[in-house]
């Protein structure tokens, strides 16, 4: 995540060391949930399309139908392969048991499953738009069986 007043105040400061330490409190996880569930870029685009982005897995099937013609801009394609990751991981966090999210120290957001398991799910998210495999619908179903 590149947050520009967060990056001036670091590079103002010794850069962090040791373990990052993470409130394991209800509300931060929920506050957290709802920033990284915004992925206005891909909202745009599956609305563009007609898709209603519910948070649902039947919405991730509708994704992966999606025609790619982002892969042609560069810019796009990041941006949206990052959207994508960001809404796998939400619909995880709102629907299997007890998932949240985790974010690491370098400041990537995984998905932490009941289990321990962590799931990059913006790795995941960029793969898709680049080549469209493996499917949203498919990592979901591959997590939720966990």
């Amino acid at each position: 995540m590149n947050i520009p007043f967060v990056g001036n105040w670091r590079k103002k400061r010794d850069p962090a060391r040791g373990v990052a330490v993470f409130s394991d409190s209800e509300s931060d996880h929920e506050g957290v949930a709802d920033l990284l569930s915004e992925c206005e870029l891909l909202r745009d685009q599956a609305y563009r399309a007609g898709i209603e982005l519910d948070d649902t897995p039947a919405s991730l099937e509708k994704l992966d139908q999606l025609l790619p013609r982002w892969r042609d801009d560069e810019e796009r394609l990041q941006w949206l392969g990052n959207d994508a990751g960001l809404y796998l991981g939400t619909v995880i966090v709102r629907t299997v048991t007890g998932a949240v999210w985790e974010v690491w120290p370098n400041e990537r957001p995984v998905v932490r499953l009941a289990s321990g398991r962590e799931i990059d799910v913006v790795a995941s998210g960029h793969e898709w738009a680049t080549s469209g495999a493996p499917e949203l619908s498919q990592l979901y179903a591959e997590v939720s069986e966990v």
